[in-house]
């Protein structure tokens, strides 16, 4: 399966990474835009960074939205796991056979939210969730003019091989003198 592939990486923030309401380079139709990740809602404070795509026709926050859909380029994506002992350790999760690939979004115009699915299997062990990365085909159907019923087929979890990383934690900054 072939991910969707750029020349050269989008330009980004000059940001190792993006986190929730920073701005990120979206491609919505034919143009690239830098908008804040995280819509707005009268209802919490809290950004909505995610839209489960199981439930996207559902929920009134996103219906008005589907039509407006757009691309969300990245490298990676980063998940947090908790490993035996209780503690979380963070993983970046990214498409080895694509240094660039696209999630699927959906933007107001302002903001934008990732389109969830369930998890493939290369990373299921990791997250409940994850993005919906879209193939250089699906990417073309999500971002065109065509009506929702007409792509919502293509939100569903990447079928191709995925790598994760672990980040190491770093050493107790002192030793325990209980020990």
């Amino acid at each position: 399966m072939e991910a969707l592939s750029l020349l050269s990486p989008p330009p980004l923030p000059n940001m190792p990474e993006i986190r929730p309401t920073d701005a990120s380079l979206i491609v919505s139709g034919d143009t690239a835009l830098m908008q804040p990740w995280g819509l707005s809602v009268d209802w919490t404070k809290q950004p909505m960074i995610n839209a489960r795509a199981e439930t996207l026709t559902e929920k009134p926050t996103f219906r008005p939205l589907l039509e407006k859909r757009c691309l969300v380029p990245a490298t990676a994506y980063f998940e947090w796991r908790t490993d035996e002992s209780g503690k979380k350790r963070k993983n970046r999760i990214f498409a080895p056979d694509s240094p660039v690939f696209a999630m699927a979004g959906l933007t107001d115009g302002e903001r934008f939210t990732v389109v969830t699915c369930t998890p493939s299997d290369d990373v299921a062990h990791i997250h409940s969730r994850m993005p919906v990365i879209l193939t250089k085909d699906s990417a073309e159907a999500w971002k065109s003019d065509a009506p929702f019923s007409d792509v919502v087929g293509v939100l569903t979890p990447y079928a191709a091989p995925l790598s994760a990383e672990e980040e190491t934690p770093p050493p107790p900054a002192q030793a325990d003198l209980f020990s």
